[in-house]
């Protein structure tokens, strides 16, 4: 039995040295503000190959649908209200989004460099 306690402890401690300090999606969040129905900023930029949490938040009085096909994501965000995503790592390049209620002002992209 103490083999086994002593066992379970090195797992433990291994996988937490082994990890990144903080956690990776710690370093890599990033926040989006829906205002007067449009993105702010309307270009994110976020590191390539690498997960990221997105936060989105609606400060309008009226709800929006934060939209991206290229990035896999489809949600109305209530009014005065915000939703966050784990982004999958992503390969450089420009991934469009849109608020899906304002399609014709709130516009923009992640750029992951």
């Amino acid at each position: 039995m103490r083999f086994l306690k002593r066992h379970y402890l090195t797992t433990v401690l291994l996988a937490l040295a082994l990890s990144p300090p903080g956690g990776a999606l710690a370093e890599n969040a990033f926040t989006l503000t829906i205002k007067d129905h449009r993105f702010e900023p309307a270009e994110l930029r976020i590191p390539a190959n690498e997960p990221a949490k997105l936060t989105v938040k609606n400060l309008d009085a009226t709800p929006e649908e934060f939209e991206s096909k290229s990035l896999r994501i489809e949600k109305v965000i209530p009014a005065v209200s915000e939703a966050t995503f784990t982004l999958r790592p992503l390969k450089a390049g420009r991934y469009k989004f849109v608020g899906e209620f304002h399609e014709d002002v709130a516009k923009g992209e992640v750029i992951a460099e």
